[in-house]
């Protein structure tokens, strides 16, 4: 079966979406007409009987409006605090629109310690896994409220695959703020040539995504991207990258139509999640 078409069976999608595709470039404010549509997507899915997993950035940036704070230059205990103050905010925001369309969704806050760590890993599975089979969407962020330098992810590029390989998904999907997989950055190379399939994560794939998405947002570049793939695909799930400009583009992703760049499962023996993330450096 064509790779594409294969998407249409997908059982558990986990769908993440970053800081720069929620807000408005103009102010840093959230982007409601975005938000919603994203929502309604995921409710779709959700209805036609798939498990669905959200995660979202934008803890941090959502505290730094509602305080005031412009400085990009500032404390761990700022960032902490403004992550406290925007994490209830943007949850406030995605409770509101998912109760529109009578959907409930669940707050799930984690760090390394969660995956590292033996016991906290299986509860949080558990977790993730009751709620699915409560038909929750379950809306995941980095705990930045506490986490520090030694139990950061990083970027939510990583939690996502994370989070996918926790929960043995089929399919993650990453909503950026580029189409896909190039040969080289298309923003500075007008030759750069878009790559739709990667059946393998090889030197070359790596070689091309060294060059970052130019968001001044986000904190994930197309190198933490290919990081995620690796994780996603190692653990037996598809990977697709996306542009989130239009984010009824998952819809069509599902209907198995040729948007992003797909990433092939391949399926390592013995891939041990607990190992990889132990051996992760934040990248912020």
């Amino acid at each position: 079966m064509d790779v594409r078409e294969a998407i249409k069976d997908k059982k558990r999608i986990v769908i993440k979406i970053g800081s720069s595709s929620l807000q408005h470039p103009e102010t840093g404010d959230l982007d409601y007409n975005k938000m919603e549509v994203l929502v309604r997507e995921l409710c779709n899915i959700r209805n036609s009987g798939k498990d669905v997993v959200l995660v979202t950035s934008g803890a941090i940036s959502v505290g730094k409006k509602a305080v005031q704070i412009k400085d990009a230059n500032h404390d761990i205990s700022v960032k902490q605090a403004c992550a406290a103050i925007g994490q209830s905010r943007l949850m406030m925001v995605y409770q509101k629109i998912f109760a529109e369309y009578n959907q409930v969704c669940a707050q799930v806050l984690l760090t390394k310690d969660t995956i590292t760590n033996d016991i906290n890993r299986v509860n949080a599975h558990n977790t993730f896994i009751e709620l699915l089979n409560l038909g929750v969407i379950p809306v995941v962020n980095e705990n930045d409220t506490i986490s520090t330098f030694e139990i950061k992810f990083g970027d939510n590029d990583t939690l996502s695959a994370i989070v996918a390989s926790l929960i043995n998904a089929d399919l993650l999907i990453l909503l950026s703020d580029i189409d896909g997989l190039f040969t080289d950055n298309p923003r500075k190379n007008k030759n750069a040539k878009f790559i739709e399939v990667v059946e393998k994560i090889d030197d070359n794939i790596i070689n091309m995504a060294k060059s970052e998405t130019g968001s001044s947002v986000g904190t994930g570049g197309m190198n933490t991207k290919i990081h995620a793939a690796q994780i996603a695909t190692k653990s037996g799930a598809d990977m697709i990258i996306a542009n989130s400009s239009d984010i009824h583009i998952l819809h069509r992703i599902m209907d198995g139509r040729n948007f992003g760049t797909i990433f092939v499962a391949n399926k390592e023996k013995g891939f041990k999640l607990k190992n990889y993330v132990k051996d992760l450096k934040d990248e912020e």
